[in-house]
C-alpha cells in the first residue's frame, strides 16, 4: 500500500456552530455571538472577536469583554442538522463526500478539478453553489492529505502537489488540534510542525503513544490515516429493517444506538475499529439516503451512534440552510438503515484493560445495559454525570445510558485532595470532601430535638436554641446525636428573589455509627445526604 496521500478537497465554514444556530435557532450571526461549552468559549461570531472574544475564554471574561454578548450553548446534534443542507448542495457537484465534521466535508480532489476545469476553478465552482443554494459563506483548502486540506481551507490556499510537507512546517505545533500533546512538545523546544516531524517516529511513539504517532504522521504531511486503513469485508456491514417506518428523531436515535452496538462488537470480533463510517437510510416511499462520516482516531460504539444519530436528526428534521434553503424532509419514515464501515483499521497497540475504553469488562457491562434499555426503554438505564453545585444533590446528573454526558452545571468537583481545574468556577460553599455515599432522591424531612425534648431552632443569625441531642427522620423512632458540627450557611441566588435559597448545614453522628448531612430550610429539618 502507497504511503501517498490522497489529494484532497476540503471545504469549511467558518464559525460554524455561530451559523448553526442562527440557522436552527434564529440567534442573528451578525451580531455578538459566543457557543460556549463548559462555561468556556468554542466559537465566536467575528463581531464578538472584533470585541476582543476569543475561544478558550471563560463566560464571564467574554462578557466582561463584550457586555451585548450573546451566548448559547453547544448542541453537537444541531451543528450536524444544519450541516446537512451545505454536504447535499456539496454533493450536487461532487460525489463521495465525506463530513469532517459539523462544518466541515472533503473530497477527493481528482474528480472535480477533472471536470470543472482544474482545482482552482472547482473550489470556486463549489464554494459559489454552497453561497447560492444554503446562503453560508465557505472556504476550500486543497492539499496532499485531509488534514493539511483543513488547515489550507483556513486561508483559502491550494498547495502544490508535493508542497504540503513545506507548507506544514511552518506551522505550531498548535495546528494538530491536540492541546495537551502542543503544550508539552512546546515545554520540550518543538513549536513548529517542521521541528515535530523531523523527530524519529519510533523515539515519537515510545513517547507519546499511538495518538502522538498519529500526530507525527500528520505533521510530516504523510496520510492522516495509520497504513494499517484497509476495505474492509462486506460481512462487516449492519443492516435493520422497521416494520414500522420510523419519522421520530428520537426513535430512530434509539434503534441506531443497538445498530451501533451492533456494528462495534463485529469489527471488535476482527480486531478492528472503525475511522470512517457510512449510513444509508431507505423510506418507505423509497427515497435513498447516503452519508459517510470521518474520524481521525477510532470510533468508539458511542461515538458511532452519536454521528448515527446526529445524521437521522439531519435527515428527519429537514432542516434547512440560511434563507430556508436546502433539502426538505423525506415524505415517509425510515424502513432500513444501514451502517458501512468504509474504513478500518487494526486495533494495534490496544490492550484488555480492567474498566478502561477497552476493557473486555467495560465492553461486556456496556452491552448488558445496552440489552436492558431495549427491553425497558432508554429511561430504565441512568447513569450518573458529576457537575458543579454547592449541596450533593446539585452536583449529580441523571443521564439514559449511551446519551451526552454533559454535567448541568459547569465546573465538575475535584477529586479529594485535589486542586479545582484552572479556569473552572470555585463554587464558594461547595460541601468539601469527603463526599457522601448516599444521597436520597429527596430530601428527608426530620426533627431535631435538644435534651429536655423541644425543637431546636436556627435563628436568621444561624444560633442554636440548644445543642442538638436526638434526632427523629419521619416517623422512625428518635436517635441519640454522639456528634455534630454547623451550622454552616449557604445562601444562594439572594438577587433574584423567586429563585434565592437560604440554608443552614449540620453535619451529626448518631449512635448507630451513621453519620448524616441535615439541612435547616425556612425552619425545616432535612437529611440531605448520608456518609458511608
Amino acid at each position: 500500500m502507497t504511503d501517498a496521500p490522497v489529494r484532497t478537497l476540503l471545504l469549511w465554514c467558518p464559525d460554524w456552530p455561530v451559523l448553526a444556530a442562527e440557522i436552527v435557532d434564529g440567534v442573528p450571526a451578525t451580531g455578538p455571538v459566543a457557543v460556549l461549552h463548559a462555561n468556556r468559549v468554542v466559537a465566536c461570531s467575528e463581531q464578538a472577536r472584533a470585541e476582543g472574544v476569543r475561544r478558550g475564554l471563560r463566560k464571564r471574561e467574554a462578557q466582561g469583554r463584550c457586555p451585548q454578548l450573546t451566548v448559547v450553548e453547544y448542541d453537537p446534534g444541531r451543528d450536524a442538522r444544519a450541516f446537512e443542507p451545505v454536504v447535499a448542495a456539496v454533493e450536487e457537484l461532487v460525489a463521495g463526500v465525506e463530513v469532517v465534521r459539523p462544518g466541515a466535508c472533503a473530497v477527493a480532489a481528482r474528480g472535480p478539478s477533472r471536470y470543472l476545469g482544474g482545482e482552482e476553478a472547482a473550489a470556486e465552482r463549489i464554494i459559489e453553489h454552497v453561497a447560492q443554494t444554503c446562503a453560508v459563506e465557505s472556504q476550500v483548502g486543497i492539499a496532499d492529505g485531509v488534514f493539511a486540506a483543513g488547515l489550507a481551507a483556513r486561508t483559502g490556499r491550494v498547495v502544490p502537489p508535493g508542497g504540503t510537507p513545506a507548507f506544514l512546517a511552518g506551522l505550531p505545533v498548535e495546528a494538530l488540534g491536540r492541546p495537551a500533546l502542543a503544550d508539552l512538545l512546546r515545554r520540550l523546544g518543538v513549536r513548529a510542525l517542521g521541528d515535530f516531524a523531523a523527530l524519529p517516529a519510533g523515539d515519537v511513539l515510545a513517547r507519546f503513544g499511538f495518538d502522538g504517532a498519529l500526530a507525527h504522521r500528520l505533521a510530516a504531511g504523510r496520510d492522516h490515516r495509520p497504513l494499517a486503513v484497509r476495505q474492509p469485508p462486506a460481512d462487516l456491514t449492519v443492516t435493520a429493517e422497521y416494520d414500522e417506518p420510523v419519522d421520530r428523531v428520537d426513535a430512530a436515535a434509539f434503534a441506531a444506538r443497538a445498530l451501533a452496538e451492533q456494528l462495534h462488537d463485529r469489527l471488535a470480533g476482527h480486531a478492528l475499529a472503525c475511522t470512517r463510517l457510512g449510513i444509508e437510510a431507505v423510506t418507505a416511499h423509497g427515497q435513498e439516503l447516503h452519508r459517510v462520516w470521518r474520524h481521525d482516531g477510532l470510533l468508539t460504539a458511542a461515538a458511532i451512534a452519536d454521528r448515527v444519530r446526529w445524521q437521522l436528526d439531519g435527515w428527519l428534521t429537514g432542516s434547512s440552510g440560511r434563507g430556508g434553503a436546502g433539502r426538505t424532509r423525506p415524505t415517509a419514515g425510515i424502513i432500513r438503515l444501514r451502517l458501512i464501515p468504509d474504513g478500518v483499521i487494526a486495533q494495534a497497540g490496544l490492550q484488555p484493560g480492567l474498566w478502561g475504553e477497552t476493557g473486555e469488562e467495560r465492553e461486556r457491562a456496556h452491552r448488558a445495559l445496552s440489552r436492558v434499555q431495549g427491553i425497558l426503554g432508554p429511561e430504565a438505564v441512568l447513569t450518573a454525570v458529576l457537575g458543579g453545585g454547592r449541596s450533593p444533590a446539585d452536583q449529580v446528573r441523571l443521564v439514559p445510558w449511551g446519551d451526552e454526558r454533559l454535567p448541568a452545571r459547569p465546573g465538575e468537583p475535584p477529586r479529594p485532595g485535589e486542586a479545582a481545574p484552572p479556569g473552572e468556577p470555585p463554587w464558594p460553599g461547595r460541601l468539601p470532601p469527603p463526599a457522601p455515599a448516599v444521597v436520597p432522591p429527596t430530601p428527608l424531612a426530620a426533627v431535631v430535638h435538644d435534651v429536655d425534648g423541644e425543637p431546636v431552632v436556627v435563628s436568621a443569625r444561624l444560633q442554636l436554641s440548644a445543642p442538638p441531642a436526638r434526632l427523629t427522620i419521619g416517623a422512625a423512632r428518635p436517635i441519640e446525636i454522639t456528634g455534630w458540627a454547623g451550622p454552616w450557611p449557604v445562601d444562594e441566588r439572594w438577587w433574584a428573589p423567586a429563585e434565592a435559597r437560604r440554608r443552614a448545614r449540620f453535619q451529626v453522628v448518631l449512635a448507630n455509627g451513621t453519620a448524616l448531612l441535615l439541612v435547616v430550610e425556612a425552619g425545616q429539618w432535612l437529611v440531605e445526604a448520608i456518609y458511608d
